[in-house]
């Protein structure tokens, strides 16, 4: 049976709003860049839905698996927001429990690599997901022009 659509929206804040999986690494433990030991330049980014939004937009290119994300994610970023297994893996299985993203193993007689593909659920997400994280990343972008033009005088 299809979801309506505020079924699909708790679905979408069940899997990366209102409870986001923990995009730190194992065990919570993030850098120790700032107070409480979160990376000051996207720790906030992070929390509010930064590397969903990241694998949301690379899978609506097409199907990826969980290591091709991982370097996906790391090559946009320059390495700025990093993943490894121990974070993407849990935010596939969230993404995929929430409906926004279908998941289908490689050989599915045998376990291999899981390709995951965005849902019509996946892309509202995303672009809700966009439109909120906008302001942010422009902020930031404007602080760091301001530290180069003061700091470097480019």
């Amino acid at each position: 049976m299809p979801q309506r659509p505020a079924d699909a929206r708790r679905a979408a804040a069940d899997a990366v709003g209102s409870t986001p999986v923990d995009d730190t690494g194992a065990g919570g433990k993030g850098t120790k860049a700032g107070p409480g030991g979160s990376d000051p330049l996207v720790g906030e980014l992070r929390r509010a839905g930064l590397l969903s939004l990241l694998v949301l937009h690379e899978v609506s290119a097409g199907p990826s698996y969980g290591n091709q994300l991982i370097d996906r994610v790391g090559e946009l970023t320059g390495g700025v927001v990093a993943a490894n297994p121990n974070t993407m893996y849990p935010l596939l299985r969230s993404l995929e429990a929430g409906g926004l993203l279908e998941g289908s193993w490689e050989h599915p007689e045998r376990r291999s690599r899981r390709f995951y593909a965005i849902t019509d659920t996946g892309r509202i997400e995303r672009d809700r997901l966009a439109a909120e994280l906008s302001p942010r990343l422009d902020s930031l972008a404007v602080a760091i022009e301001r530290i180069r033009k003061e700091v470097l005088g480019q």
